[in-house]
């Protein structure tokens, strides 16, 4: 087997899907870990991070690599994701930005956040052991010889990650899909998305879309602050939302993907809404360094209702979807209670062997 080597993917879904009322079981349930996809690849000292678009992550994770060659045997390749677990509140929970800012181009600075926000892996697949293709094994079997190798990995997390002294862990299964719903509606509290259902006597498919997964998706009522024009000139490239906390409006983010003719039609509809001030900057990042982030501000008149999928912090994780205006809501209307605040869980929980 060799690197590159494309994951097996999934399709989405609306609900968890349910076990066949007659015959043996069919789904294996596991929470769907929002980090950074990786299959890793370790032959003796030679450790690849495998990233799902064909690049190797390990110089940005020097800390992973070194556990990896500690903690995994010689010859093995795991499909899992990269995650930076932080302590918040008291309870440990993934941390989106500071995984995001382990991506930088000086050495100095991936040394020194490896410290400061030391990364963790979680395996759910096992692809290669020893000279041993298992990617035509059923998951089932693949998941029973995961847990052979990488299982004391995971055992005490009931008393927390820092006891358990390593960073390849297991993700947690269950093949009861009340058990899975329960996760769906718990485990977000511990920054994870959603919940992957995965047959049991699937082969390991490679680009193929064979899994489901069934991912947080809300909608929320957002005070319009602006825009931007898109990349091409012509029309909105993205609608920027605000959510009022007390009397101060903050931006939460931003609402995306339009059709071009629907781009031109929303801008000719707001040039009324225009303040007259200049376009604004926003600050760059390694993301955007060559992009134009400056966005028009718009007078605080309109609210567009979003469907989004989860929060980090103050804001959206991801871009918004627009979804329709709400000419009866007042923007200041728009708040943050009206969201769904997730319940607090630890990572550990989530984890196999934990509690």
């Amino acid at each position: 087997m060799e690197w590159p080597l494309q994951p097996m993917l999934a399709k989405a879904a609306k609900a968890v899907p349910a076990q066949p009322a007659d015959g043996p079981v069919e789904w294996s349930y596991e929470p769907k870990w929002d980090g950074f996809r990786a299959i890793v690849f370790r032959d003796g000292d030679e450790v690849v991070l495998g990233s799902r678009g064909g690049k190797n992550l390990a110089r940005y994770f020097p800390e992973l690599v070194a556990a990896v060659r500690r903690e995994l045997p010689a010859r093995i390749v795991v499909d899992g994701e990269i995650v930076v677990p932080r302590e918040i509140e008291g309870r440990t929970r993934l941390d989106w930005d500071a995984l995001s800012e382990r991506i930088h181009p000086a050495d100095s600075r991936v040394q020194m956040l490896a410290e400061k926000t030391p990364s963790m892996f979680v395996g759910f697949d096992l692809l290669a052991l020893g000279s041993t293709d298992l990617t035509g094994e059923p998951f089932g079997t693949r998941r029973e010889k995961l847990l052979e190798v990488m299982g004391g990995m995971a055992a005490g997390m009931a008393g927390g990650m820092a006891a358990a002294g390593t960073s390849c862990h297991v993700t947690s299964t269950t093949d009861d899909a009340a058990t899975a719903q329960d996760w769906f509606e718990r485990f977000e509290g511990a920054g994870l998305d959603g919940v992957v259902a995965k047959k049991l006597s699937s082969p390991y498919l490679p680009n193929k879309r064979e899994m489901i997964k069934v991912k947080h998706a809300r909608t929320a009522d957002c005070a319009l602050i602006g825009y931007r024009v898109h990349k091409s000139g012509n029309g909105i490239g993205s609608l920027l939302l605000g959510l009022y906390d007390g009397d101060q409006l903050r931006m939460i983010g931003g609402a995306s993907a339009f059709t071009d003719k629907r781009r031109v039609e929303i801008l000719e509809e707001l040039q009324p809404l225009r303040t007259g001030e200049e376009p604004k900057s926003a600050e760059a990042n390694r993301w955007t360094t060559n992009k134009d982030r400056s966005w028009v501000p718009l007078r605080i008149e309109r609210v567009i209702e979003v469907a989004y999928d989860q929060m980090e912090g103050e804001r959206l994780r991801h871009a918004a979807r627009f979804l329709r205006w709400r000419p009866d809501r007042d923007p200041t209307s728009c708040t943050y209670e009206q969201l769904e605040v997730p319940v607090n869980y630890d990572v550990a929980d989530v984890l196999a062997g934990g509690s």
